[in-house]
């Protein structure tokens, strides 16, 4: 990361922060980008600090959230220590499946042909299930199996273009978890995995904390917590049909970029 500009630094971090949260794809964005731009790339590293900024964020905006499911564990709020347990089954398979293929991340899954590729197929899978399945199950209605399911789904996320986010928002979706719901249970899982990965990879940041990592964590936190708020209003009253259409769009974009460049 040292070669890159603090301005370079700002933009990754704003991607990351919009884009973690946005069902569209962070690594995804954080691959394209340096690619389209002819920067550097930046490496797992500053991903790892700008996931931290996106941490932050989760735990700015669900604070309230979080003190109430650990309470839970000692009063009597049997629908917030389910959702709490839940929470922590639906994490699990993310968290040995990034462990399990971390080389992979960092090198084969990160063609951008096949980012591209990944994008569109969310991108689609998004669209049918959002508009094929009604909104009758809330968050707190989630089963073991649902959890495990939405779990599996985020594993998924491995591949950059898939989106952690997007996958679980898809799942949750097809099991009929209303709009609000899924991008809630999809955030309040993150925290655990970002939370994990960064102690797992936070050796890379050991000896690499500069300016520019911490413009790009800065910026992560404040543009994530935005993402945040505005995709939860945004699904009140609308669907995640815009999201579907862009996934689609950039990845046939990304694809045009690499036949002309080819």
């Amino acid at each position: 990361m040292a070669s890159a500009s603090g301005l370079e630094a700002i933009v990754l971090g704003a991607i990351q922060g919009l884009t973690e949260f946005l069902p569209v794809s962070s690594s995804a964005h954080l691959v394209i980008t340096p690619w389209l731009m002819n920067w550097d790339d930046p490496g797992l590293a500053f991903d790892v600090a700008l996931h931290l900024g996106t941490l932050v964020a989760l735990i700015v905006y669900y604070w309230k959230e979080w003190l109430t499911l650990g309470a839970s564990l000692f009063s009597s709020d049997r629908k917030s220590r389910h959702l709490l347990f839940m929470l922590i089954v639906a994490s699990v398979p993310g968290a040995i499946i990034g462990l399990l293929f971390e080389k992979e991340a960092e090198t084969v899954f990160r063609a951008p042909a096949l980012i591209a590729v990944a994008l569109a197929a969310l991108g689609v899978a998004l669209w049918f299930s959002d508009r094929a399945m009604p909104q009758s199950r809330s968050m707190t209605e989630i089963t073991f199996g649902d959890a495990l399911l939405i779990g599996l789904s985020q594993a998924f996320a491995i591949f950059p273009g898939v989106s952690r986010s997007g996958a679980t928002i898809t799942m949750a979706r097809l099991l009929r978890v209303k709009r609000e719901d899924a991008a809630n249970f999809s955030f309040l899982m993150a925290a655990p995995i970002i939370a994990g990965a960064g102690l797992v990879e936070g050796r890379h940041l050991a000896h690499s904390i500069d300016l520019a990592v911490v413009f790009g964590f800065t910026a992560a936190a404040i543009f994530g917590l935005i993402a945040i708020a505005g995709l939860v209003r945004f699904v009140r009253t609308r669907t995640y049909e815009p999201f579907a259409w862009y996934r689609v769009l950039a990845g046939a974009f990304v694809i045009a970029v690499v036949i002309l460049r080819g």
